[in-house]
C-alpha cells in the first residue's frame, strides 16, 4: 500500500513549495473517494495553513518530477500568471521506445481531445491547438533513446503525443499507457527534471533540478 502521507519537499518558502512528485500519483484530486490521494492532499497535510487549491500547474498522473505549489493566494496568482505568460522554464527527460535517428529538433503539431476516447489527444491541424517542443537526444541506450524535452507550450499530453506520433519522433515514451505499450500506472518514464520561475515576491529567478529516477 502506498504511503499516503509522504511527499518529497525539494524547497520550502513562506510563499510556495517545490515538490518532487512520484510517477503514479495524481497531481490534484480526481473523481470518487478512491482518487483523493494526490500531491495537493498530501501538501495540505504538510502545511496546515495551505490554501484550498495550492496547485499552480499539473503533471500527468504517470509523469514524475517537479511541481510548484503556492502557500498564499497572492503567490498563486503570481505563479499562475507566469505559467500563462510562458515565463516558466521547464525541462523534461524521457526514455523512448526505439532509436531516434536525428539528434535534435523542434516539433510543431496541433492536437485536441478525442471525445470518444478520453483523455487521449489526436492530431488535428485544423481544430487542434498548436503544441511546440524542442528536443535533443541525450543517449542511445540499447533499443531505447534518452531524450531531453523543452516544451514551449503547455498542451495536454504534449510531450507524450510529440514523442509517439509518426509526425513527431515516432517513438512512444516507455510505459505510456495511452500512446505506447504501458500496462499499469507508474510505469511511464517521463520526468520533470528542471523548473525555473521568478520568486513571487522578490522577482529573483529560481532554478530547481531533480535527477530522473530512471
Amino acid at each position: 500500500m502506498a504511503d499516503t502521507h509522504f511527499l518529497r519537499l525539494v524547497h520550502v518558502d513562506p510563499l510556495f513549495a517545490v515538490v518532487d512528485k512520484p510517477s503514479g500519483l495524481l497531481a490534484v484530486p480526481g473523481r470518487g473517494p478512491d482518487r483523493q490521494d494526490c500531491v495537493v492532499s498530501r501538501f495540505r497535510r504538510c502545511f496546515a495553513d495551505a490554501i484550498d487549491q495550492p496547485a499552480v500547474h499539473r503533471l500527468d498522473m504517470d509523469t514524475s518530477g517537479l511541481m510548484v505549489l503556492a502557500r498564499s493566494r497572492e503567490a498563486h496568482r503570481n505563479l499562475s500568471r507566469q505559467f500563462q505568460q510562458r515565463r516558466v522554464g521547464k525541462v523534461y527527460v524521457a526514455l523512448l521506445e526505439g532509436r531516434v535517428r536525428r539528434r535534435s529538433g523542434t516539433i510543431r503539431l496541433a492536437f485536441r481531445l478525442d471525445p470518444d476516447n478520453r483523455p487521449r489527444q489526436v492530431l488535428d491541424p485544423v481544430r487542434g491547438k498548436p503544441g511546440i517542443t524542442r528536443w535533443r537526444v541525450l543517449a542511445i541506450e540499447g533499443d531505447r533513446t534518452r531524450i531531453e524535452f523543452v516544451p514551449l507550450t503547455g498542451r495536454t499530453h504534449q510531450l507524450r503525443l510529440h514523442a509517439a506520433h509518426p509526425l513527431g519522433l515516432g517513438c512512444p515514451i516507455v510505459g505510456d499507457r495511452l500512446y505506447g505499450s504501458g500496462t499499469r500506472s507508474g510505469e511511464m518514464l517521463l520526468h520533470a527534471a528542471e523548473l525555473a520561475f521568478a520568486h513571487p515576491a522578490t522577482g529573483l529567478r529560481l532554478l530547481f533540478r531533480s535527477p530522473p529516477p530512471f
